[in-house]
């Protein structure tokens, strides 16, 4: 972006970089918020009318501990190939997520399901927000910088390679998870799929409870990228200072933390970084790169040229109509939170 549209462009890469991971790391705080004060009072029931542990099952609390514990310490690192433990551990996590949402699903009670005929719609009224957080979930352009420079031999062939595995890996645990979800829950399910089971459900309670550990240990990886960003742009002339680093840190990670804690609605925020940073990074960005290196001729609509069009302009409408749906459903009764304990 910076060699393609110059300072516009460096500016613009950064903004969006920095809004993509400060969302996902306010969005993993609320799932913590989600989880783990579940999992908490299912082990222990009378917890939450016990005076003073009770705040062991208070919501909030629980945010603030997982983030000041885990999350702050794990994001002191200055190498992300320092979370590479953590991040093992995360994909053992959602392993299990996966095969207990598959196991449980079929299983619910029917109160609980959706409406069988929406099993095999194909396009509902929230498409565009659906291509939002499915941007979410898939964009790590964000990061891939990073991820290069933590291999032992950084090379475009062992990257292409870490690349292809992670996204195939990625694309059969998020289509085996979505659809037999889906198929189960239909016009119920919720931004946070856990949520839709009931809450005394032990097997989806580990789940839960492995979930909310692979957000505290995973958030760093966003507060990284942040950190980096606003290192290179505005610190990149500058020698690395220890002050300079625990300050950033602590402020972005805090600041994320009071997100969480003030919002419970996982879905709108997930709609509202995924269709507004997500696309720019996945879709209009690359593709105006690429017509930008390939406008020699300055014809913008050649064959060869149409494919990273149609790319940009589809970005652009799914940012557009996505924001401005999310943004909507904030000020309406169809936003509100469903949990928020």
């Amino acid at each position: 972006m910076d060699h393609c549209f110059g300072p516009s462009g460096r500016a613009a890469v950064s903004f969006f970089q920095f809004a993509f991971a400060f969302g996902g790391m306010c969005a993993f705080g609320i799932i913590i918020g989600d989880t783990i004060p579940h999992v908490i009072r299912s082990i222990f029931p009378g917890l939450a009318t016990t005076p003073v542990l009770s705040i062991f099952a208070n919501r909030k609390f629980i945010i603030f501990l997982c983030t000041a514990t885990v999350s702050f310490p794990l994001s002191l690192y200055r190498d992300i190939e320092k979370l590479s433990r953590a991040s093992g551990l995360a994909l053992v996590g959602m392993l299990i997520i996966v095969g207990s949402v598959l196991i449980e699903g079929p299983q619910v009670a029917d109160e609980l399901k959706g409406d069988p005929s929406k099993r095999l719609t194909f396009v509902g009224p929230g498409f565009f927000q659906a291509v939002g957080v499915i941007s979410f979930a898939f964009v790590c352009h964000h990061n891939s910088l990073l991820i290069y420079g933590s291999l032992r031999t950084p090379t475009l062939d062992r990257f292409a390679k870490v690349t292809h595995i992670s996204t195939a890996l990625s694309l059969i645990s998020c289509c085996t998870l979505a659809i037999s979800a889906y198929m189960v829950f239909t016009d119920k399910t919720q931004g946070n799929i856990l949520n839709n089971f009931a809450r005394n459900d032990t097997l989806i309670n580990v789940a839960r409870f492995c979930f909310g550990l692979n957000m505290f240990t995973t958030l760093p990886l966003e507060l990284f990228v942040c950190r980096e960003v606003v290192e290179q742009y505005f610190f990149s002339h500058e020698s690395f200072s220890q002050q300079r680093h625990i300050f950033f840190t602590t402020t972005i990670l805090f600041a994320s933390m009071l997100v969480a804690l003030v919002t419970c609605d996982l879905g709108v925020m997930l709609e509202i970084t995924g269709g507004a940073s997500a696309t720019a990074l996945a879709y209009i960005f690359p593709a105006a790169c690429f017509l930008k290196l390939t406008n020699s001729q300055g014809q913008l609509f050649t064959r060869r040229k149409l494919p990273a069009t149609l790319c940009a302009a589809f970005g652009i409408v799914v940012m557009v109509i996505s924001l401005f749906l999310a943004l909507a459903k904030v000020w309406t009764s169809e936003g509100d939170a469903k949990i928020c304990l």
